[in-house]
């Protein structure tokens, strides 16, 4: 079974039910969905800045449940340290850690912002353009 690293604006789309999951249902089928720790980082945060209710934070939780969680260990960090230290890149921090697990382990990472990952070398991505109106 193929393996997807989902960026944390996929999984927003997948929970939310936005219009821009049909772009990437097609890729997601019958693979094994996984999820860094940074996203679940990123992911506990919505409930605080938006203050979310009870309910709504019970869903992000069995949500959260649904995906195998990535870690971080020394590799990832190595990694890490090649991805913010390419000349002229600057990522975010957030979006470094999900493109150094994605290295370390090999696996595609599925995102709706390619302009975040594309100039990294050696990463796999699976990205999808909106159609325009």
């Amino acid at each position: 079974m193929r393996t997807l690293l989902l960026d944390t604006n996929i999984v927003s789309y997948l929970f939310k039910r936005a219009p821009q999951c049909q772009l990437y249902e097609p890729h997601l089928q019958n693979c094994r969905l996984v999820i860094s720790f940074i996203t679940v980082a990123e992911l506990y945060r919505w409930p605080i800045v938006k203050r979310w209710g009870e309910e709504k934070r019970g869903a992000l939780e069995e949500r959260i449940r649904n995906y195998v969680v990535i870690p971080f260990d020394l590799e990832v960090c190595k990694k890490w340290a090649e991805v913010t230290s390419i000349p002229g890149l600057n990522p975010s921090h957030s979006d470094a850690w999900i493109a150094a697990i994605a290295l370390r382990h090999n696996i595609p990472l599925v995102t709706h912002n390619r302009k975040h990952f594309d100039r990294i070398p050696g990463l796999t991505l699976i990205t999808e353009e909106e159609p325009s109106s």
